[in-house]
Parts: C-alpha cells; structure tokens; sequence
C-alpha cells in the first residue's frame, strides 16, 4: 500500500524535444513537459478544451530511452511520483517547482 501514497499516471504529449544533461559520474537526466488535455461542455453548452503541463524528469536508463526515441508532439504514457524542489534564480529570486520523477515510460501511437 506505501506505493500507492505518491503515485502519477499520465498520458499526454511532449510540448518539445526533450533536454538532456550528462552529469559528472556518468548519470544522466532527461527533462521533458508533456501536456494532457480534456474537454467539457460549459453552461453554455460550448465544448471546452483543459490543457494542464506537466514537468517530467526522467534519469539513468530511462533517461537513455527519452534521449534516443522521445521527440515533440510524441504521445507517452509516464508513472512515477511527485516531487517538490526549490532554487534561487541569479537575481535571488526564490522559485518553487514541481515534477513527476518518471520511473516507468511507455510510448504510445505511431
């Protein structure tokens, strides 16, 4: 039941190529947006598209998956779990962010 207590599910589309950094020791990251999308119809009876963007970072050998075959417009299927960080920008700005850490990947369509 502890797996249950952050778990993500997401099938959407990569908004671009995905970013890939090689860090010091060999290990890798890879860092990609996917947008899902779902409609409805208003009061007015107009259907309405919701579009919400997710950030995805992804690392090792899954991060070697998305750097060889993840590209924009590509539809995925991600899981893994939310995370929260902080940094500060050069100007000392606090920013807050939050990610799902990708622990499986699955694509999808053409």
């Amino acid at each position: 039941m502890n797996a249950l207590r952050n778990k993500v599910q997401l099938i959407g589309h990569l908004g671009n190529d995905p970013e890939i950094v090689n860090l010091d020791g060999g290990n890798k990251l890879a860092k990609f947006s996917i947008a899902t999308s779902e409609s409805y119809k208003n009061a007015k009876g107009e259907k309405v598209e919701d579009t919400q963007w997710h950030n995805v970072v992804a690392w090792g050998k899954t991060a070697d998956i998305v750097e060889n075959f993840l590209i924009k417009g590509k539809q995925v299927a991600v899981e893994g779990k939310l995370t929260h960080r902080s940094y500060e920008t050069k100007e000392g700005e606090k920013r807050y962010i939050t990610e799902v850490r990708c622990n499986e990947l699955l694509m999808l369509g053409k």
